[in-house]
């Protein structure tokens, strides 16, 4: 092995939404960390992202709620269609009873972190494997690709549901795929669009899109396509050239005008396709192996849902809340025993562990009980043929409380 060229105390893999949530909340609490992102740049791409009540108490106490708030409007109204094959349209209206705006995920990523010390993002570090610091350590050693090393007494996995080397190092098994094409991006109205602070949620042929409002000038949509054939390879595709192909099968299935010309409309720059879904199933949730020593994980790392339940993102801003206030919890079990100098340190093998496990407890049942209603909703209710098994379903939801404010009512504490 090479070297160990440097030394940290705590190193958090992924500088996303949640790695980036869990450097700031520890940067509050006087803990310094340092993030690794294998990207050049702040991964800004992407589109929108529902932020519900117990997202934004998290972003309260990370202190960049306000300035969000001035990004993006509340949503006032959930507006369903569903169009059935008979030509038939049932439509439900209701009110959004607490805070749920929809945000540009560019904006989220900066506001978190422009706040962050100068030094606190390492981008181009692309980590190759991850070994422990020794045999029986609670520490861990980071080889990147380029062969350079690096140790920490802390790791935390925010690297993301696919390809996450420390769920991976930590023995998660891979998370599951969903092959459900989603196309999305915004749309500009320099004069001011008509629609509702609303979001609209369409059904119609095997497509189910949404259209989320942002601001009076913004809007925000998602086209969720049906399985694709085999052989269609809408990632070789031009992103422009996929509009096209959303474009004619929305009008080829009747889709609403007001739909098609905001898709027509769309910032070609914006435009966004996943071609997967991806989950970790509930039991793999209850289950899981979330720590090896100093090492954890968290966000879609952790607990991937996919968007069905509009929580992922908020789950994580609750993960990094809780873990960075457990991990400043044993930073005082260190400093009471008697820590003279100024410098909060990371605290020692043992309390560490503490921690971590401490987070995790926590964390657990709250994030069973969102990816099963999220696994119901996606995976069995969506994909299943069965009426049986989609009776189930619709059963196991009502007794979950799914149209409940459970979820958004959900508070994760003070950091």
């Amino acid at each position: 092995m090479a070297e160990i060229m440097e030394a940290h105390g705590i190193v958090i893999v992924g500088g996303g939404i949640c790695g980036l949530a869990t450097a700031l909340a520890l940067h509050r609490k006087g803990i310094a960390s340092l993030v690794l992102e294998k990207s050049e740049v702040l991964r800004a791409e992407g589109a929108g992202i529902g932020v519900q009540a117990n997202g934004w108490r998290a972003l309260e106490e990370l202190g960049v709620a306000d300035e969000l708030r001035k990004t993006a409007d509340l949503i006032t109204t959930y507006h369903d269609v569903w169009r059935q094959g008979d030509n038939k349209t049932t439509r439900e209206r209701y009110p959004v009873r607490t805070e749920f705006r929809c945000l540009n995920r560019k904006d989220l990523i900066e506001a978190l972190a422009k706040d962050l010390p100068a030094g606190a993002i390492r981008f181009g570090c692309r980590i190759a494997t991850i070994h422990d610091d020794h045999p029986g350590g609670h520490g861990a050693v980071l080889t990147m690709v380029d062969g350079t090393t690096m140790k920490t007494k802390i790791l935390i996995g925010c690297d993301g549901s696919t390809n996450s080397v420390v769920a991976k190092y930590l023995g998660l098994p891979p998370v599951r795929t969903i092959p459900r094409p989603v196309f999305r991006g915004f749309t500009s109205y320099p004069h001011g669009h008509q629609f509702e602070n609303e979001f609209l949620r369409l059904r119609v042929g095997g497509f189910f899109i949404g259209r989320l409002t942002i601001t009076d000038n913004l809007v925000h949509f998602f086209v969720t396509m049906p399985t694709p054939s085999p052989g269609t390879a809408l990632s070789a595709m031009d992103l422009t050239e996929v509009r096209d192909l959303v474009l004619k099968d929305l009008q080829d299935h009747e889709c609403p005008a007001e739909i098609i010309d905001v898709v027509r409309g769309s910032d070609p720059e914006s435009l966004n396709l996943v071609t997967k879904l991806w989950y970790r199933p509930p039991w793999e949730v209850a289950f899981g192996g979330f720590q090896k020593g100093a090492v954890t994980v968290a966000g879609d790392s952790m607990h991937a849902m996919g968007p069905f339940i509009g929580q992922g993102g908020s789950a994580g801003l609750e993960d990094a809340i809780v873990l960075a206030r457990s991990l400043a919890r044993a930073v005082d079990v260190v400093d009471s025993a008697g820590k003279d100098d100024d410098d909060r340190e990371p605290p020692r093998e043992e309390v560490i562990g503490e921690a971590i496990g401490a987070y995790i407890r926590e964390r657990r049942l709250r994030l069973v009980l969102l990816s099963l209603e999220s696994y119901i909703m996606g995976v069995l209710l969506v994909r299943s043929p069965s009426p049986v098994v989609k009776l189930a379903c619709i059963a196991v939801l009502v007794l979950l409380g799914s149209k409940s404010l459970r979820h958004a009512n959900f508070d994760c504490g003070r950091l």
